[in-house]
């Protein structure tokens, strides 16, 4: 890619557009499958390129990226940081909660676990789509992403910029992550789960009653009268 210029045009919708030479000249035509940077190309942008020729000898870029500043803000999505602090939050109130004795560290354990898995598969899914390979079903994704794996997937998601335009996967992804929610927070605090959660060795729900320390308060009550 030993050619320089600015991606002037780009019809996202098409997946599209065309580069002007940094020396002037004829506008390249540059496709979506070309890209070697990550995410989506835009438009204003200056690339590096390679000049090859279609069928018909009309002359295209063979492959295009990013340079400079625009090639390392390209590197990272807008919605990456974001993303990391969920993250990060989700998983220091896991550690608060083990650490204080509340939570078995097989959950935790789980959480982090299929988290990677889900980082792994999110990244074989990206390169499979962009080599137009046969990719890893959705239906399997969403399934790792109930069973615990929704914070990798989540980071995989901006980290790889994968399946974050797709409104009807996005729909379904927050769908898991809050039935996954939902069951965690049942398995932590409702009565019925408390036969299971003997089982496991932990027991968070007598640790939110109203009163935690109801008790105590009462016998230094009766010790000071």
């Amino acid at each position: 890619m030993n050619q320089k210029g600015s991606l002037t045009a780009w019809n996202d919708a098409k997946g599209f557009g065309f580069i002007t030479p940094e020396d002037g000249g004829e506008r390249v035509f540059a496709h979506i499958s070309s890209y070697a940077g990550r995410g989506r190309p835009a438009s204003d942008r200056k690339v590096n390129y390679s000049i090859t020729k279609d069928d018909q000898g009309r002359l295209r870029a063979g492959r295009f990226q990013y340079v400079g500043a625009a090639k390392v803000g390209a590197s990272i999505a807008p919605g990456f940081w974001l993303a990391a602090a969920v993250v990060l939050v989700f998983f220091s109130i896991l550690t608060g909660l083990l650490h204080r004795g509340y939570l078995p560290v097989s959950i935790l354990a789980a959480y982090g676990g299929v988290s990677f898995v889900l980082v792994v598969m999110y990244w074989i899914d990206k390169q499979a789509a962009q080599r137009g390979a046969q990719r890893i079903a959705e239906n399997t994704l969403h399934l790792f992403e109930l069973c615990c794996g929704w914070p990798g997937a989540l980071l995989a998601q901006q980290a790889f910029r994968h399946k974050t335009r797709k409104g009807s996967y996005q729909f379904v992804f927050w769908l898991a992550v809050l039935a996954n929610l939902g069951a965690l927070g049942w398995l932590l605090v409702a009565p019925e789960a408390m036969t299971l959660r003997q089982q496991l060795g932990f027991d968070l729900s007598r640790s939110l009653s109203v009163f935690p320390n109801l008790d105590y308060f009462r016998s230094i009550q009766s010790w000071t009268q």
